[in-house]
Protein backbone atom coordinates (compact mmCIF):
# COMPACT_ATOMS: atom_id res chain seq x y z
CA UNK A 1 0.00 0.00 0.00
CA UNK A 2 1.24 3.49 -0.90
CA UNK A 3 1.65 5.74 2.13
CA UNK A 4 1.92 9.50 1.67
CA UNK A 5 3.72 11.61 4.27
CA UNK A 6 2.96 15.32 4.02
CA UNK A 7 4.77 17.83 6.20
CA UNK A 8 2.42 20.60 7.30
CA UNK A 9 5.18 22.62 8.92
CA UNK A 10 6.70 22.59 12.41
CA UNK A 11 5.96 19.10 13.83
CA UNK A 12 2.64 18.47 12.08
CA UNK A 13 2.36 15.53 9.70
CA UNK A 14 -0.44 14.15 7.57
CA UNK A 15 -0.23 10.43 6.81
CA UNK A 16 -2.46 9.23 4.00
CA UNK A 17 -3.04 5.48 3.57
CA UNK A 18 -5.72 4.55 1.07
CA UNK A 19 -8.85 6.51 1.95
CA UNK A 20 -7.70 7.14 5.53
CA UNK A 21 -5.94 10.16 7.00
CA UNK A 22 -3.89 10.26 10.20
CA UNK A 23 -2.69 13.58 11.63
CA UNK A 24 0.19 13.97 14.04
CA UNK A 25 0.32 16.97 16.40
CA UNK A 26 -1.85 19.41 14.42
CA UNK A 27 -0.61 22.99 14.90
CA UNK A 28 -1.89 24.98 11.93
CA UNK A 29 -3.88 28.15 12.57
CA UNK A 30 -1.21 29.79 14.73
CA UNK A 31 1.78 28.32 12.93
CA UNK A 32 3.77 30.84 10.85
CA UNK A 33 4.77 28.12 8.38
CA UNK A 34 1.66 25.95 7.96
CA UNK A 35 0.44 25.76 4.35
CA UNK A 36 -3.20 25.16 5.38
CA UNK A 37 -5.60 26.12 8.14
CA UNK A 38 -7.17 23.62 10.53
CA UNK A 39 -10.55 23.79 8.82
CA UNK A 40 -8.93 22.71 5.53
CA UNK A 41 -7.74 19.32 6.76
CA UNK A 42 -9.59 16.16 7.63
CA UNK A 43 -8.62 13.27 9.84
CA UNK A 44 -9.79 9.83 10.86
CA UNK A 45 -7.17 9.54 13.63
CA UNK A 46 -5.16 12.23 15.42
CA UNK A 47 -1.97 11.23 17.23
CA UNK A 48 -0.79 13.55 20.00
CA UNK A 49 2.77 13.23 21.26
CA UNK A 50 2.64 15.62 24.24
CA UNK A 51 0.77 18.58 25.68
CA UNK A 52 2.63 21.67 24.49
CA UNK A 53 0.58 24.28 22.64
CA UNK A 54 2.49 23.90 19.38
CA UNK A 55 1.40 20.25 19.24
CA UNK A 56 -2.19 20.32 20.49
CA UNK A 57 -3.57 23.69 19.38
CA UNK A 58 -5.90 22.39 16.66
CA UNK A 59 -6.58 18.88 17.93
CA UNK A 60 -10.04 19.53 19.38
CA UNK A 61 -11.43 21.56 16.48
CA UNK A 62 -10.37 18.96 13.92
CA UNK A 63 -11.41 15.99 16.05
CA UNK A 64 -14.86 17.40 16.73
CA UNK A 65 -15.48 18.47 13.13
CA UNK A 66 -14.28 15.19 11.62
CA UNK A 67 -15.35 12.85 14.44
CA UNK A 68 -11.72 11.77 14.54
CA UNK A 69 -10.27 9.34 17.07
CA UNK A 70 -7.63 10.99 19.26
CA UNK A 71 -4.79 8.77 20.49
CA UNK A 72 -2.53 10.18 23.20
CA UNK A 73 -0.98 9.46 26.55
CA UNK A 74 -3.74 8.83 29.10
CA UNK A 75 -3.71 12.25 30.80
CA UNK A 76 -3.97 14.10 27.49
CA UNK A 77 -6.78 11.91 26.17
CA UNK A 78 -8.73 12.51 29.38
CA UNK A 79 -8.09 16.26 29.17
CA UNK A 80 -9.49 16.51 25.64
CA UNK A 81 -12.60 14.58 26.63
CA UNK A 82 -13.21 16.60 29.80
CA UNK A 83 -12.33 20.07 28.53
CA UNK A 84 -13.02 20.03 24.79
CA UNK A 85 -15.87 17.53 24.38
CA UNK A 86 -13.79 15.19 22.23
CA UNK A 87 -15.97 12.10 21.93
CA UNK A 88 -13.47 9.54 20.66
CA UNK A 89 -10.21 9.36 22.57
CA UNK A 90 -7.95 6.51 23.57
CA UNK A 91 -5.47 7.06 26.36
CA UNK A 92 -2.42 4.83 26.38
CA UNK A 93 1.08 4.86 27.79
CA UNK A 94 4.68 4.11 26.89
CA UNK A 95 5.25 0.65 25.48
CA UNK A 96 1.61 0.08 24.64
CA UNK A 97 0.24 -0.68 21.17
CA UNK A 98 -3.17 0.35 19.86
CA UNK A 99 -4.83 -1.00 16.73
CA UNK A 100 -6.18 1.97 14.82
CA UNK A 101 -9.88 1.86 13.89
CA UNK A 102 -9.32 2.21 10.15
CA UNK A 103 -11.52 -0.05 8.09
CA UNK A 104 -9.86 -1.99 5.31
CA UNK A 105 -6.24 -1.59 6.37
CA UNK A 106 -4.01 -3.02 9.07
CA UNK A 107 -2.66 -0.12 11.10
CA UNK A 108 -1.40 0.28 14.66
CA UNK A 109 0.67 2.62 16.80
CA UNK A 110 3.16 1.73 19.48
CA UNK A 111 3.89 4.50 21.96
CA UNK A 112 7.62 4.97 22.48
CA UNK A 113 9.56 7.02 25.02
CA UNK A 114 10.57 10.60 24.30
CA UNK A 115 12.86 12.65 26.51
CA UNK A 116 10.94 15.91 26.79
CA UNK A 117 8.53 17.78 29.06
CA UNK A 118 4.75 17.83 28.71
CA UNK A 119 2.24 20.32 30.05
CA UNK A 120 -1.12 21.25 28.57
CA UNK A 121 -1.93 24.86 27.62
CA UNK A 122 -4.02 25.51 30.75
CA UNK A 123 -1.25 24.25 33.01
CA UNK A 124 -2.70 20.76 33.49
CA UNK A 125 -0.16 17.95 33.68
CA UNK A 126 0.32 16.24 30.33
CA UNK A 127 1.74 12.97 31.58
CA UNK A 128 4.89 11.94 29.76
CA UNK A 129 6.03 12.93 26.27
CA UNK A 130 6.00 10.18 23.68
CA UNK A 131 6.87 9.16 20.16
CA UNK A 132 5.11 6.67 17.91
CA UNK A 133 5.95 3.72 15.72
CA UNK A 134 3.18 3.74 13.14
CA UNK A 135 2.79 0.40 11.37
CA UNK A 136 0.64 0.37 8.24
CA UNK A 137 0.45 -3.01 6.54
CA UNK A 138 4.15 -4.01 6.39
CA UNK A 139 5.72 -0.55 6.68
CA UNK A 140 6.99 1.06 9.88
CA UNK A 141 7.35 4.80 10.35
CA UNK A 142 8.96 6.09 13.54
CA UNK A 143 7.98 9.58 14.65
CA UNK A 144 10.44 10.44 17.41
CA UNK A 145 8.46 13.65 18.08
CA UNK A 146 9.94 16.20 20.49
CA UNK A 147 12.87 14.49 22.15
CA UNK A 148 16.50 14.55 23.08
CA UNK A 149 18.82 11.82 21.88
CA UNK A 150 18.61 8.69 24.01
CA UNK A 151 20.47 5.41 23.69
CA UNK A 152 17.35 3.22 23.68
CA UNK A 153 16.67 4.45 20.16
CA UNK A 154 18.85 1.47 19.29
CA UNK A 155 16.10 -0.80 20.63
CA UNK A 156 13.50 1.05 18.57
CA UNK A 157 15.67 0.42 15.52
CA UNK A 158 15.63 -3.32 16.14
CA UNK A 159 11.99 -3.44 15.07
CA UNK A 160 13.03 -2.60 11.51
CA UNK A 161 12.16 1.02 10.74
CA UNK A 162 11.48 1.99 7.13
CA UNK A 163 11.22 5.75 7.73
CA UNK A 164 12.31 7.81 10.73
CA UNK A 165 11.08 11.38 11.29
CA UNK A 166 13.46 13.17 13.66
CA UNK A 167 13.57 16.69 15.13
CA UNK A 168 16.62 18.75 14.19
CA UNK A 169 15.81 22.27 15.43
CA UNK A 170 17.85 22.12 18.66
CA UNK A 171 17.09 24.23 21.76
CA UNK A 172 13.85 22.38 22.62
CA UNK A 173 14.80 19.06 20.99
CA UNK A 174 17.91 17.40 19.67
CA UNK A 175 19.77 19.28 16.97
CA UNK A 176 21.55 18.23 13.80
CA UNK A 177 24.51 16.44 15.39
CA UNK A 178 22.39 14.39 17.78
CA UNK A 179 19.93 13.56 14.99
CA UNK A 180 22.82 12.04 13.05
CA UNK A 181 23.65 9.84 16.04
CA UNK A 182 19.96 8.97 16.40
CA UNK A 183 19.84 7.92 12.75
CA UNK A 184 22.78 5.62 13.37
CA UNK A 185 21.01 4.10 16.36
CA UNK A 186 17.72 3.58 14.50
CA UNK A 187 19.21 2.58 11.12
CA UNK A 188 16.13 3.46 9.02
CA UNK A 189 16.02 3.22 5.25
CA UNK A 190 14.94 6.85 4.99
CA UNK A 191 14.99 9.79 7.41
CA UNK A 192 13.09 13.09 7.35
CA UNK A 193 13.69 16.18 9.51
CA UNK A 194 11.00 17.91 11.56
CA UNK A 195 10.54 20.59 14.26
CA UNK A 196 12.76 23.23 12.68
CA UNK A 197 12.56 26.63 10.90
CA UNK A 198 9.24 27.59 12.51
CA UNK A 199 10.84 30.46 14.44
CA UNK A 200 14.42 31.84 14.50
CA UNK A 201 15.47 29.97 17.68
CA UNK A 202 15.02 26.61 15.92
CA UNK A 203 16.44 27.43 12.50
CA UNK A 204 18.45 24.57 10.99
CA UNK A 205 20.58 24.05 7.88
CA UNK A 206 18.93 21.12 6.11
CA UNK A 207 21.59 21.07 3.39
CA UNK A 208 24.24 20.41 6.04
CA UNK A 209 21.95 17.91 7.76
CA UNK A 210 21.29 15.95 4.56
CA UNK A 211 24.98 15.82 3.68
CA UNK A 212 25.84 14.46 7.13
CA UNK A 213 23.09 11.84 6.85
CA UNK A 214 24.53 10.73 3.50
CA UNK A 215 28.14 10.58 4.65
CA UNK A 216 27.76 9.40 8.26
CA UNK A 217 24.79 7.00 8.15
CA UNK A 218 23.26 4.38 5.88
CA UNK A 219 19.94 6.23 5.57
CA UNK A 220 18.62 8.26 2.66
CA UNK A 221 17.71 11.86 3.66
CA UNK A 222 14.44 13.39 2.44
CA UNK A 223 13.88 17.12 3.03
CA UNK A 224 10.41 18.53 2.43
CA UNK A 225 9.05 22.06 2.31
CA UNK A 226 5.76 22.65 4.19
CA UNK A 227 2.98 21.19 2.08
CA UNK A 228 5.20 18.76 0.19
CA UNK A 229 4.61 15.00 0.19
CA UNK A 230 6.91 11.99 0.28
CA UNK A 231 5.68 8.58 -0.81
CA UNK A 232 6.82 5.67 1.32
Amino acid sequence: MEIQLTWLGHATWKIQAGDHTILLDPFLNDSPVAPVNADEVKADVILVSHGHFDHVADVASIANRCNAHVVAVYEIAQWFQANHDVKLATGMNLGGTFKLPLEGISASVKMTPAVHSSQLPDGSPGGVAAGFILTIESKKIYFACDTALFSDMQLIGRSGIDVAVLPIGDLFTMGIEDSILATGFIDPKQVLPTHYNTWPPIEADTTLWAEKIKTETGAHPVVLEPGETHIV
